[in-house]
């Protein structure tokens, strides 16, 4: 991945230039050799026609197996060979994730009714995220987390908090839950360090990495 590439991206992407599939999918191979999972989330017009190419990309840069593929509730669903984590409005999510028991479904902290959801869906692969911030969105996060963990499900965790990673780590153990059993997921970029220090410690991280729609 050229240098200059990495530089553009910040773990916000909003106003960043995302890497074509191409270039995604590379940086995504680094990720694995460097004992991380990934996650490649298109973004932008045209993003339901990169799914093919990137299961293809994935298949053949033999990390599929690291490897998920977000993608909206109302699009097209990628073939056979990557895992899927659905995102979208609960409603459209939860319906497609009935037909595909295996997907992971994104759910925001913050939006209303999420510990509820939390609880029908501790038993699968949830992607726990936070839309918001502060003291309320940060509780919230926990009262999701906590039913999370308890569950008998596969958590992933999207924080970039030292708080919240170590109130992760806490109710992971509180729950005598394995390492392979869940996994912490921060944006591609950042922090770099964190990502290490957690990978070292036996830590399943994930990092997500964006995807440029069309023609990057």
């Amino acid at each position: 991945m050229p240098a200059v590439l990495r530089s553009r991206l910040s773990p916000a992407w909003a106003g960043r230039r995302a890497p074509s599939a191409e270039d995604a999918v590379r940086a995504a191979a680094d990720l694995v050799a460097g004992g991380r999972r990934v996650d490649l989330a298109p973004r932008g017009a045209g993003a339901d026609a990169l799914l093919t190419e990137l299961t293809g990309r994935l298949t053949a840069a033999g990390i599929g197996a690291f490897s998920e593929v977000t993608v909206p509730a109302g699009g097209s669903v990628p073939p056979a060979g990557v895992a899927v984590a659905l995102t979208g409005p609960a409603e459209d999510v939860d319906r497609l994730a009935e037909m595909l028991p295996g997907a992971r479904v994104v759910v925001d902290a913050t939006a209303p009714g999420a510990e509820d959801r939390c609880r029908r869906l501790a038993g699968r692969r949830v992607r726990l995220v936070s839309s918001g911030r502060g003291a309320t969105a940060d509780l919230a996060f926990v009262r999701c987390l906590t039913v999370l963990m308890a569950g008998d499900g596969e958590p992933a965790v999207a924080t970039t908090d030292p708080r919240l990673i170590a109130v992760t780590g806490e109710r992971a153990a509180w729950n005598g839950r394995p390492p392979e059993s869940w996994e912490y997921v921060m944006p591609w970029g950042a922090p770099t360090e964190e990502q290490h220090r957690l990978v070292a410690a036996g830590h399943p991280v994930r990092v997500q990495v964006p995807v440029a729609g069309g023609r990057a």
